[in-house]
This record gives structure tokens, sequence and C-alpha cells, in this order.
């Protein structure tokens, strides 16, 4: 197969729109009646695809006030996907939603870790939590560096994601925050906008992993145009305040 053809093959899979004219002109429909009810967003266009993806999957507008992009955020998250970085979920939930045929285009896989025997065991030997211990494992793995990391149910998993980046060197490519809950939630994006590693975070409580699907799925979307970001020189290193 030609180089002319594998590209235009990559681009056909990652078209994240629907697969129907009908139901591309109800999607169509949906995105424009987002962007005429959220009026004057001040996102720019790139950030707005992963905000109003946000809202499409939720139907609540309050993500536009919620939604912090990293200056670095969909540079990294787009570079990842296109070099075939490893994607790394708290729960099954989210590898069940992402679409594994689109990510494989680029020769990503979707990795999680906490139904795993020996992630239970570790965390009931230590009183830890699953999640705590699926991220411990990924890094063990060599699976964190590099990586586009979605968390949309697991406070905990966050907060470890970000000790180990602070602690032992981790450097994820990005990191997508957005677990819902009522203990450390909001807490724990909290700690990962300050940590300064490219993020997506919705703040506070809302979230979950129908969020974190969309914003990956926005990304490739992302990464299918040309004209995305191109990501500064050098490693991702937590450095500056998310916008």
């Amino acid at each position: 197969m030609s180089g002319a053809r594998i590209g235009e093959d990559a681009r056909a899979v990652n078209d994240m729109r629907q697969m129907t004219a009908l139901g591309r002109r109800i999607e169509d429909r949906s995105f424009a009646i987002i962007d005429e009810e959220a009026g004057d967003h001040g996102f720019p266009d790139a950030e707005w695809q992963i905000v109003r993806r946000v809202i499409h999957a939720t139907a609540d507008f309050e993500f536009r006030s919620l939604m912090r992009l990293h200056p670095e955020a969909i540079a990294r998250g787009v570079a990842a996907l296109r070099g075939g970085a490893p994607v790394l979920v708290d729960v099954k939930m989210i590898g069940v939603g992402l679409n594994e045929q689109r990510l494989a285009s680029y020769g990503c896989k979707i990795h999680g870790f906490i139904s795993d025997d020996d992630v239970i065991e570790a965390a009931s030997a230590k009183g830890s939590t699953r999640a705590i211990e699926a991220m411990r494992k990924a890094h063990r793995l060599g699976l964190l560096d590099g990586a586009i990391v979605a968390i949309g149910n697991a406070p905990t998993a966050l907060l470890e994601v970000v000790r180990l980046a602070q602690e032992e060197g981790a450097r994820p490519a990005l990191v997508i925050g957005v677990p819902v809950g009522f203990v450390s939630a909001a807490e724990s994006k909290e700690a990962l906008l300050e940590s300064g590693l490219p993020s997506i975070v919705a703040r506070g409580r809302k979230g979950g992993s129908p969020i974190a699907v969309a914003i990956v799925h926005a990304l490739l979307l992302l990464s299918a145009d040309s004209a995305a970001p191109a990501p500064s020189a050098g490693p991702a290193q937590p450095a500056g305040a998310a916008r």
C-alpha cells in the first residue's frame, strides 16, 4: 500500500463524525445548536472542539465554564495519538467507549489494569485502592511515559498519577482528569492543574467516563487535521498553570 493511500486511510478512519448522511446531519445540527446557545465562549478553535464535544456528550452547558486546558494539552495529545502512544484508562467503561479501530490506525492500544488479580491483591494488602495500584502497575510496566491517561471515575487514580509524576518521574504526554464524585474528585483535579502536567480538566464534582471518551474522540478528530498544533520542543514536563 502506498504512503499516500495509508495517509488517506488514516484520515478516513480518524474522522470521528457520524458515518451516515442522516447521522451527520443530526450531529451537525447538534453542534450548531451548541454553538448558538453557547454564544461567545472565548476558547480558541481547537479548544472549543474539545469543550463542545463534552457539552454534546452531556447536554450540560456548565462545562463551558468548568473546562481547563493546559496550553500544551491539545498539541501533546495529538502528537501522542499520531505517535501510537498507549492510552491508559482508570476503568473499563472508558475502554469500552473508545473506538479501538480508530486508535489502532495510529498504533495506539488501550490499557487498563483495575480488574487484574495482582492489582486487587495489592490494594487489599496495602489498604489502598484498585485505582491507585492500577496506576502503579502501569508505571512499573513503562506505560505512563508518553501516554494519554484518561481518568473519568477514580479520583485516587488521578492523585496517584500526579504523585508518580512528582515523586517518581513519570511523564505522561497528556492527562485527561475528569473523575466524577463527591470525595476527592474536585481536589484531585486541582492537584492536577497545580502540577503543571499537560492536562484537560473539568473542575469541580462533575465528570465521568463519557466525558473522558468524548475528549479522546475530539483529539482523534483534531489529529486528522493537518493544521493541528504541534507541541513545543522537548518532553512534556510539569511547568506552568493550566489555562
